[in-house]
């Protein structure tokens, strides 16, 4: 377990990180976080996140990853005190993903503003699992398989390398991995994105798409539809697309503290949803030894 004083590292780059977002940053909002989830940190991966839309304005993620050992992040965060008991089906989503598939690590998506808001189980690299599977889940509402289809059709299916699930909004999320340029070219996107009931990204949003190798459709609990898509790519380039011309962005990835070696290390997401589209920046402020690098933006 990491010492007082390294947690207090971790603290401090919280700290610094939250001032570059200009997010409020409380010792008695974060603190508690650490002491749950503490033990694990000294060999996670831990990456700052920010966005540029209404949903991101004011906040800061603060994301890391964990071993299978560390256990259901959300059964911890109840333990910690992060989390009132959440009375909703959505609950029990994650573990039928632990009892039916092998879980490989996990992953905490926590707002410095807003509080432990989802939790990650991650699928072995090498055994991402099936639409079709995922779909005979007991928990899992119809929205996946009301899509399954289209999304295998377009080569998709058997690429699922995570699942999210938001107890606070009662949404849900996949990771998609593996995208192809025959996918993400603009006379290919724009009318899967018009299927799914979502607007015609801009001519920024289809060139970075166009770049992505990663998607992540969020979900509601209630209803089929998809919410929002969001498309991400991984780089070391501070200079991306979205940093070009969101100067937020491009300061976020300049000034981002970082403990790890090497050059750094960045994941780029933009997201398509009603009414608003909006770019992330997910930067790297530590890398694992021991864990597999699956920790993302935030959808």
């Amino acid at each position: 377990m990491p010492e007082a004083t390294e947690l207090e590292t971790i603290y401090s780059a919280v700290e610094e990180t939250a001032r570059l977002v200009d997010a409020p940053c409380s010792r008695d909002r974060v603190w508690p976080a650490l002491d749950t989830f503490g033990k694990w940190l000294d060999d996670a991966h831990i990456i700052f996140s920010m966005g540029t839309g209404n949903r991101y304005r004011g906040e800061l993620a603060f994301d890391f990853s964990l071993p299978k050992a560390a256990g259901d992040p959300y059964a911890a965060a109840l333990a910690g005190g992060l989390l009132d008991k959440v009375d909703h089906p959505i609950a029990g989503l994650l573990p039928e993903i632990r009892d039916r598939f092998t879980v490989d690590a996990y992953g905490v998506d926590f707002g410095i503003v807003g509080g432990f808001r989802k939790a990650v189980a991650f699928f072995p690299l090498a055994e991402p699992q099936s639409m079709k599977a995922l779909t005979e889940l007991s928990s899992i509402p119809p929205a996946l398989a009301e899509h399954a289809e289209s999304f295998g059709a377009a080569g998709l299916d058997g690429k699922v390398s995570a699942i999210g699930v938001d107890y606070r909004s009662r949404s849900w999320n996949l990771y998609i991995s593996g995208l192809t340029p025959e996918y993400t070219r603009p006379d290919a996107i724009i009318p899967t994105l018009r299927g799914m009931g979502l607007p015609e990204p801009s001519e920024h949003m289809l060139e970075f798409i166009g770049t992505s190798y990663a998607m992540y459709p969020t979900f509601g609990w209630d209803s089929t539809r998809i919410e929002r898509m969001c498309f991400s790519t991984r780089t070391s380039d501070p200079d991306l697309l979205p940093a070009r011309i969101e100067p937020a962005v491009g300061k976020f990835a300049r000034e981002m503290p970082t403990v790890h070696k090497g050059e750094p290390s960045y994941v780029y997401a933009g997201t398509v949803a009603r009414g608003e589209e909006f770019f992330k920046l997910a930067s790297y402020y530590q890398m694992s030894s021991q864990v597999s690098d699956r920790v993302r933006p935030a959808d």
